[in-house]
C-alpha cells in the first residue's frame, strides 16, 4: 500500500479553474490514486482479450499494434447495440449540474473526475471518428484523436469512478455517467487494461464461485467456525446445510461475509435468524459470492457470472433465493439479469414460508434481499427482540450507492434497525437515500495500492458521519454492502475514529431473542453486552 497522504496535506485541494486546458493537460500517475494492472493469468483464465502482465506506472504498456482499431471498432460496435450510449453521447449539454456531485470531484479538486468531464474524454473521441463535425472541424468542437496519452487518461479516470450513479440523480437530461463508464472499461478491456482487483476477483468466482477463492471445505470450515461463536455466545447448537438438494431456499452471500471482519458477524446474524425460524435453507459452496465483479469488466462477463447462482439454484431444485447484505448484486439482479436471461421461470414466485408474503417485487428474478425479508418478518411479529443489548451503540446508516439508488431498499433497512435499536440517527438530508453519498471504493476499487484516490473518495461520506458523531455520539456506521463494510473502517479510522462498522443483521443477531438461548452477555464479536456480567462497567 502507498504511504498514505497527512491528513492536512489531503484537505488542501483548490477548486480553481486549470491553468491548461483539459485536452493539454496530461495524465499524472500520482501514487497511491491506481491500481495495479490485471495479472495475465487472470485475464486468460476468463478468456479475456490481449492477456499479459503489464504496469500503468511503465512508459510502454504493451499495447497490441492495431490497438486504435480495436477502440474504433469496440465503439462502433456498442455505439449500434446501445441506443442509450450513443444518446449519452450526443444530448449532453455541459451544463455542469453533475460537477460537484462526484466523491471524487469533491474530494480531490481534480476537474476531470467531474462527471461531465469524465464523460468528455470518452465524448471527445467519439466525436473525432463518428460525427461530421468532429471529423471536420476536429479541436474546434471538442473532438480529439486517439492517441497513447488519450488512452492512459481513459484507464486513470475511468478507474476513479465507483460507478455509484449519484451524478445521475441530478442531471435534467437523465444521463447515465456510470453507463458512460462502463463502456469505457469495456473498450479498455480488449486491449487487456484491466486492473488486477477486478480482475483477479473475476477469475476466482468464475473458476470458484467466490472473489477470494475460497475452495469448498474453506467455506464450511469457515462457517462451522462462526457457529461455535454463536454457540458461545448463546448456547445454541446451528448446523447449516451445505449443497443440499431439495431445500426450499438458496441462501447466497457476499463472500466477505464468509471470511472477513466485519461481514463475519453479520453473516452470525444470518445463521441465527434462520436457526431461530427453523429456515429450510442451504448454502452453496459453488456459487458463494453475490458480488458480480464481472459488472466491472464488461456486459457479457457479469451476464456469465450471473448465471453461476441460478445454475446452482437449478442444480439444487430450490423454490426462491434469499440474497445477503450486498451491493452490485442487487443491481445486477434487478437492471441488467432479465435483458440477459429473461425471468428465472423455472424457480418460483418467492413467498416467505413463515408470514406468508409474497414478494411481487422479485416475480422475475426470483431473489429477495435479506433486510426485505428480515423486516417482514419484524412487521407481522415473527420474532423476539430485545433492542437494549445495542443500548451501548448510536447508530446511523449509509445507504448503500446499488441498493439505493439502483433498487429503492431505502426503508427496509432503516425499519430493522429502528426495531433493534434505540439510538438511531440520520446523517444530513442531501446525503443519504437517493443522494447517498459513495464509499470511494465501489466498482473494484477496493485495493491497497490506491487508498489516498480511497480516502478522497470517501471523505464526503466520512464528513457527514462526522457531523452526527459530533451532534448525537454516533459510534456506529451500518449498512448493507459487503464493499462498505470492507471499505468504511479504513475510512472511518482515517476521518472519524471511534466509529465501527457494522452490517444492519449484525445489529439484528445482537437484539434477536433466540428459543432456549443462556443468558446473553457477549455480543456477536463476542464483547461484553453493557450491564452483563463482570464487566458491567463497559
Amino acid at each position: 500500500m502507498a504511504k498514505l497522504t497527512a491528513k492536512e496535506e489531503m484537505l488542501q485541494y483548490k477548486y480553481d479553474v486549470p491553468a491548461t486546458d483539459w485536452m493539454n493537460t496530461p495524465v499524472d500517475f500520482k501514487p497511491g490514486t491506481f491500481c495495479y494492472g490485471a495479472k495475465g493469468k487472470n485475464l486468460e483464465a476468463v478468456d479475456f482479450p490481449n492477456a499479459r502482465d503489464w504496469s500503468p506506472s511503465d512508459a510502454d504498456w504493451n499495447l497490441p499494434d492495431n490497438w486504435q482499431e480495436i477502440i474504433l471498432e469496440g465503439m462502433a460496435e456498442r455505439l449500434a447495440k446501445y441506443r442509450s450510449f450513443r444518446l449519452f453521447m450526443d444530448v449532453c449539454v455541459r451544463c455542469g449540474a453533475c460537477a460537484d456531485k462526484c466523491h471524487f470531484y469533491m474530494g480531490s479538486g481534480d476537474p476531470k473526475n467531474m462527471p461531465v468531464l469524465r464523460a468528455e474524454l470518452l465524448r471527445s473521441v467519439y466525436k473525432r471518428y463518428f460525427t461530421t463535425s468532429g471529423k471536420l472541424f476536429g479541436h474546434l468542437v471538442g473532438a480529439r484523436d486517439l492517441t497513447e496519452d488519450v488512452l492512459k487518461e481513459w484507464w486513470y479516470y475511468f478507474y476513479q469512478c465507483t460507478e455509484c450513479r449519484r451524478c445521475s440523480v441530478y442531471c435534467p437530461y437523465g444521463i447515465d455517467q456510470a453507463e458512460i463508464t462502463i463502456m469505457g472499461r469495456e473498450l479498455l478491456n480488449l486491449l487487456g487494461l484491466n486492473i488486477e482487483w477486478i480482475a483477479g476477483p473475476v477469475a476466482n468466482c468464475y473458476l470458484k464461485g467466490n472473489h477470494v477463492g475460497l475452495e469448498p471445505q474453506g467455506i464450511v470450515s469457515n462457517v462451522e467456525f462462526l457457529c461455535e461463536d454463536i454457540e458461545t455466545i448463546t448456547g445454541k447448537v446451528i448446523k447449516p446445510s451445505f449443497n443440499r438438494k431439495g431445500a426450499e431456499i438458496l441462501f447466497v452471500v457476499p463472500s466477505g461475509d464468509l471470511f472477513a471482519e466485519p461481514g463475519i458477524y453479520a453473516c452470525m446474524g444470518y445463521l441465527m435468524l434462520f436457526e431461530q425460524l427453523g429456515l429450510d435453507y442451504t448454502l452453496s459452496t459453488y456459487a458463494s459470492e453475490g458480488g458480480n465483479f464481472g459488472f466491472f469488466t464488461s456486459n457479457e462477463m457479469a451476464k456469465r457470472l450471473n448465471a453461476k447462482i441460478y445454475a446452482e439454484a437449478k442444480r439444487l431444485g430450490v423454490k426462491w433465493i434469499l440474497g445477503g447484505e450486498c451491493g452490485h448484486m442487487w443491481r445486477v439482479i434487478n437492471q441488467y439479469m432479465d435483458t440477459w436471461h429473461g425471468p428465472a421461470d423455472f424457480l418460483e414466485e418467492p413467498v416467505s414460508p413463515i408470514t406468508g408474503t409474497k414478494f411481487t417485487n422479485a416475480k422475475s428474478t426470483k431473489m429477495v434481499h435479506i433486510t426485505e425479508f428480515t423486516a417482514d418478518l419484524i412487521y407481522h411479529n415473527k420474532i423476539k427482540l430485545d433492542p437494549s443489548r445495542n443500548d451501548h451503540l448510536r447508530v446511523t446508516f449509509h445507504d448503500s450507492c446499488n441498493p439505493a439508488r439502483a433498487m429503492g431498499l431505502m426503508e427496509e433497512p432503516r425499519y430493522i434497525i429502528n426495531k433493534v435499536c434505540n439510538h438511531f440517527y440520520e446523517m444530513p438530508e442531501e446525503t443519504i437515500r437517493e443522494k447517498t453519498l459513495c464509499c470511494g471504493s465501489g466498482s473494484g476499487l477496493n485495493a491497497g495500492e490506491n487508498m489516498e484516490l480511497r480516502l478522497r473518495g470517501g471523505f464526503p461520506r466520512a464528513n457527514a458521519v462526522k457531523y452526527v458523531q459530533q451532534n448525537h455520539g454516533v459510534n456506529v456506521l451500518a449498512n448493507v454492502c459487503a464493499v462498505d463494510r470492507a471499505a468504511f473502517p479504513s475510512l472511518m479510522d482515517y476521518w472519524v475514529p471511534g466509529v465501527d462498522v457494522m452490517g444492519v443483521h449484525e445489529l439484528l443477531g445482537n437484539a434477536l431473542v433466540m428459543d432456549g438461548e443462556i443468558e446473553r452477555t457477549l455480543d456477536l464479536r463476542l464483547q461484553p453486552l453493557p450491564g452483563k456480567g463482570v464487566d458491567s462497567d463497559v
